[in-house]
């Protein structure tokens, strides 16, 4: 028999833990059963240190809803160039709690304070990000330019 999740102060710490304890800095918990499942629904915790390569979704189904649970998050939204076209600080209590991206925008999401955590929604089944969705004029994950990167969208939020 399939068993509900609740979503408490207690899960939220795990997954919080999870995420400090990561070498990526960052850690899911999903509730869609497997990869394949027609809709990918996950709790994304992320510290402030970790860096999210700045990428698009492709697939016309592929639109992307994060809601904040628990801290402060930035997103920003770039051009086909690089260039900034808009950016949101998102919290539970702040004036804006989320974003929804439509396919084919690039983007980027971080952490503004520790223990961070955004529910994800959007279309399944999932597939990692290829090549192509990946920004060309953004620094890989794990290169040192990354970090710079991260804090020049950290100023452009006001953090």
């Amino acid at each position: 028999m399939k068993r509900p999740t609740v979503i408490d102060r207690a899960l939220l710490d795990r997954v919080s833990k999870a995420a400090r304890e990561s070498p990526r800095r960052r850690k899911n918990r999903n509730f869609h059963p497997t990869e394949a499942h027609a809709s990918s629904r996950l709790l994304n915790a992320i510290e402030p240190d970790s860096y999210v390569r700045p990428h698009r979704h492709l697939e016309s189904t592929k639109d992307e809803t994060l809601i904040a649970v628990r801290g402060r998050l930035g997103v920003v939204f770039f051009d086909e160039a690089g260039n900034v076209t808009g950016h949101a600080v998102i919290s539970p209590e702040g004036e804006a709690i989320g974003a929804d991206i439509p396919d084919g925008v690039y983007h980027t999401v971080l952490a503004l304070e520790p223990g961070s955590i955004f529910f994800e929604a959007k279309a399944g089944p999932y597939r990692p990000i290829t090549e192509e969705e990946k920004a060309p004029w953004a620094p890989a994950e794990g290169d040192p330019a990354a970090r710079e990167f991260l804090e020049r969208m950290r100023r452009l939020l006001g953090t």
